[in-house]
């Protein structure tokens, strides 16, 4: 089906910031090897479910998970992973056929939302409609970024797909959504009735889309720039940041407690712009852009081998312990996972791992984290 201009997974921007989805349009899209390790999740959380449900044979699902298999992102944890979304979604089955039974189950599920965005389209991971409920379930195999399912826009156009697909087949009076995120160890679920939903489309969604798909509307700043293409040259997102660089400090020699937490709060996200801009600016002085004031050189580089077996063999060779020639130090747990599987690692070692305090770091208020306690932290250490 190819990738919407407005599609859900970006939803967060183009409905935040309208004109980012043409904008973005003038910058190529890179593929990273965390998304094709995410589609291949995705992948094996499809076949483990459309076997579990009986769509397809066990013989169908063992030719088809050798295959993935062989992917060279395909790691002994994955399975362990996926079975967490996928036994999520079973333990929603049966609660489903306990309420109604002839309740529906769709597996990756094509979801048409263009009566309120034009051209907009998904695929909603599972979809379950059963007593007067309908949710959808999606899969986040990523783990540098948490995702909850509160208000969570992606998840709502997947709702109103789903909706527009199965509301005249069905009597649809609320909708759950469900984030399962399994390496973050994070299920998250957020519900709203369909009146509410279909408000909130027809009065927030439909004319934002509208604008987006036109390229018009404002500009606007703020953490859905973290995935926009065009982050590092957009000027609302620049004088955004450059207004911490024009900070005006009432005192002249000290900062206040609040002036303190005023920078601090904008700190990251400074420091993110900055980072965005450098490798842009790298990235096009490559390929021949000047910058007054600048030139591209070579970096500071190290020493290496060039062929560690032959280095080895000569110095064993030359009568050096192998003590002194070779280092070993074991494999971190999340490596040992990927090379092992996530079960066999707790089944053999569990009894070894510990989780040790971390380091305190400031955070805003809102963080679900409890406050740092340093007597506690102290306690754990010693224990």
């Amino acid at each position: 089906m190819g990738h919407a201009l407005l599609g859900p997974s970006s939803a967060s921007k183009w409905l935040n910031c309208p004109p980012s989805a043409r904008l973005e349009e003038k910058f190529e899209n890179k593929s990273s090897e965390y998304a094709a390790e995410g589609t291949l999740a995705h992948e094996l959380g499809e076949l483990k479910l459309r076997h579990n449900l009986g769509e397809i044979s066990t013989r169908k699902y063992n030719l088809e998970f050798k295959k993935i298999e062989t992917n060279e992102l395909f790691t002994k944890d994955m399975p362990d992973y996926v079975d967490i979304y996928v036994d999520t979604c079973l333990e929603k089955v049966s609660e489903a056929k306990a309420k109604t039974q002839d309740a529906l189950f769709k597996v990756e599920q094509k979801l048409d939302f263009s009566e309120w965005v034009p051209e907009g389209f998904g695929t909603g991971d599972f979809v379950i409609i059963a007593d007067g409920t309908m949710e959808v379930c999606d899969l986040k195999y990523g783990k540098g970024v948490p995702v909850n399912a509160v208000g969570n826009k992606q998840m709502r156009l997947y709702a109103l797909g789903a909706i527009a697909e199965f509301g005249f087949l069905y009597d649809i009076e609320k909708v759950k959504m469900t984030i399962i995120q399994p390496r973050l160890d994070s299920i998250s679920s957020d519900e709203i009735r369909v009146e509410e939903l279909l408000e909130w489309a027809n009065t927030y969604v439909k004319p934002r889309a509208q604008l987006a798909f036109k390229g018009e509307g404002e500009l606007f700043a703020g953490d859905h720039c973290t995935f926009c293409r065009a982050k590092a040259t957009c000027k609302a997102r620049a004088d955004k940041n450059l207004e911490l660089a024009k900070y005006e400090f009432k005192d002249p020699f000290v900062l206040e407690t609040n002036e303190i937490a005023d920078i601090i709060g904008k700190a990251d996200e400074f420091i993110k712009w900055a980072k965005d801009v450098q490798e842009y600016a790298l990235e096009q002085a490559l390929k021949g852009e000047q910058y007054p004031g600048f030139k591209v050189v070579e970096g500071r580089s190290n020493r290496k081998w060039t062929d560690e077996d032959k280095i080895g063999e000569i110095l064993l060779g030359q009568g050096f312990l192998e003590s002194i020639i070779y280092t070993k130090k074991l494999t971190g747990i999340s490596n040992m996972e990927s090379a092992l599987g996530k079960k066999e690692v707790n089944r053999l070692l569990g009894d070894y791992i510990i989780k040790p305090p971390g380091k305190p770091t400031l955070a805003p208020e809102s963080d679900k984290r409890p406050v740092y306690n340093s007597a506690t932290a102290e306690f754990e250490k010693i224990d």
